[in-house]
């Protein structure tokens, strides 16, 4: 079998603070020239080079940068007779040194999700959306901070420079001081030949293939195709080959969510996408944290008499989806162990007990104004780490101690470690409402203490300290963004809450 090898530079153009400017992307990778029909089709040796022009050096040292970690999400379309899928290319960036002048160049690398060909055919993969996230460290060590500026600098635009009428889309803002800059990259460029071939599977027993389905954990087989697959909602058409999940901090259409379909919904259910961003105060940075689906039953409001008016309460108990389990999809996140080392860990968030969102709104006609409280049990898992693209075996058990932990505001009637977050809304009727809402979504903050790691390691050797001296902490910001409900358990949800197979139509997008 022979190795496809692509090395494609793609032009852009940025609006930045200074003007529109050119940038060159350039992405390489490895491919398989040939494949069987359900046989794993994996991109090897991927990097995503941008140079950005002088123009966007001299608004970096405006900031005050001093050296830069880049991350990149390139949105890939799999297409195959004329049918196609999404997925995400994600990579990360050691820290570089700002230029005094003159162009930036960084090299992102990373693993890449594998793609299962369902058909005989050959295979194209097309270059989509790209965003690029620059974490600004300065001279001083000063930290990031995902809290946006009471200051925002111009909003930044960027599209691919192409002949094409097609707008470039709706621009992410360029706060000061946050710590990353967004570098949103619209429109769709061809980013790889047609010429990776799928054919019948050669197997010496003659066993017929699982045509990509996945794989039950617990069984071993084939997991049966959902209801509905013929016109599946996470941007996939039917016959399309399938790309592995993958975690988004930027979501890039359905491709990039979860599946988040209750199938035990009720008329009170709400299910959600969620999504944000996390500081991690030790590493000077801030994490995405990935789209991810929430299952809500909505409690029973009561009605409260108070001096300042006439309050409506109501609690409702929620749980995080992710194939079957509570948690979120794995993601990845980089730092610097012993300051130097640069190292990526897989990690995921696990609920370990019940979460609620606690509802309180002031209704005084015809102004309303409410606070939310979400409280969550989360524990962090690691699933695997390496330094400096060695691979650490961090076991089967490598976690937090606890549950993150923030401070609690009625700990009498919440005892216990959990994460707290926090939102207000407002509403002036008839104005549309404002800030967070249970079923509309919206912000909620708050902060938590990530707590000592244990299990973490594997013959013998013990990386507990390794992790926690990297890692945990008080002081970590969250700024969590959740998406409009979706009432999943209506006979007829309404079409802008809801797909067709009911799942959230919304997916937001994370927001510092």
């Amino acid at each position: 079998m022979e190795t496809l090898k692509v090395d494609t530079a793609l032009p852009y153009v940025c609006a930045l603070p200074s003007g529109p400017q050119p940038a060159t992307v350039r992405i390489r990778a490895a491919f398989p020239d040939r494949a069987a029909v359900g046989e794993e089709i994996r991109p090897t040796d991927v990097t995503t080079t941008v140079e950005l022009p002088a123009a966007a050096v001299a608004d970096l040292t405006a900031l005050k940068a001093a050296e830069v970690r880049a991350e990149t999400a390139l949105g890939v379309a799999a297409g195959q007779n004329g049918q196609e899928t999404q997925a995400v290319w994600r990579g990360t960036a050691q820290p570089t040194g700002v230029p005094a002048d003159g162009p930036l160049t960084l090299t992102t690398t990373g693993d890449v999700p594998v793609v299962t060909a369902s058909a005989a055919g050959d295979l194209s993969f097309t270059a989509g959306n790209l965003d690029v996230g620059l974490a600004l460290g300065t001279a001083d060590g000063t930290p990031a901070d995902p809290r946006p500026s009471p200051s925002p600098a111009r909003r930044t635009r960027t599209r691919r420079r192409t002949g094409s009428s097609r707008p470039s889309r709706s621009p992410p803002a360029l706060h000061r001081g946050t710590g990353r800059i967004p570098l949103a990259v619209g429109l769709r460029p061809a980013l790889l030949p047609s010429g990776v071939r799928a054919g019948p599977s050669e197997s010496q027993d003659g066993a017929a293939p699982t045509h990509g389905l996945p794989r039950n954990e617990e069984t071993g087989a084939g997991a049966e195709k959902p209801a509905g697959a013929e016109k599946p909602a996470g941007g996939k058409s039917a016959g399309a080959p399938e790309a592995a999940d993958t975690p988004s901090g930027t979501p890039a259409g359905r491709g990039s969510a979860p599946t988040c379909r209750n199938e035990q919904a009720t008329p009170t259910t709400l299910t959600a996408y969620i999504t944000g961003y996390s500081n991690v105060r030790k590493l000077n940075g801030a994490n995405a944290i990935p789209v991810s689906c929430v299952f809500i039953e909505q409690g029973e409001p009561g009605i409260e008499f108070r001096p300042d008016g006439m309050h409506v309460v109501q609690t409702s108990d929620a749980s995080l989806f992710h194939e079957g389990r509570k948690q979120t999809p794995p993601f990845q996140a980089t730092f610097l162990t012993f300051g130097f080392a640069p190292t990526t860990a897989t990690l995921v968030l696990e609920q370990v007990g019940p979460m609620s969102v606690e509802s309180d709104m002031l209704a005084n006609y015809p102004v309303y104004t409410s606070d939310a409280y979400v409280r969550a049990p989360l524990v962090l898992r690691v699933l695997d780490a390496r330094v400096n693209g060695t691979r650490l075996d961090v076991g089967p058990s490598c976690r937090t101690e606890k549950p993150l932990t923030s401070l609690e505001p009625d700990p009498v009637k919440y005892p216990g470690d959990h994460l707290v977050l926090h939102g207000t809304g407002r509403q002036v009727i008839p104005d549309p409402a404002t800030g967070y809402q249970l079923t509309s979504g919206g912000a909620l903050t708050g902060e938590v203490t990530i707590p000592a790691f244990k299990g973490c390691g594997a013959g013998g050797e013990n990386l507990d300290r390794l992790f926690t001296a990297s890692i945990s902490g008080p002081g970590n910001y969250i700024k969590q963004i959740q998406g409009q409900t979706c009432s999943a358990g209506l006979e007829d949800p309404p079409a802008d809450q809801c797909t067709e197979d009911r799942q959230p139509a919304v997916i937001p997008k994370p927001e510092r």
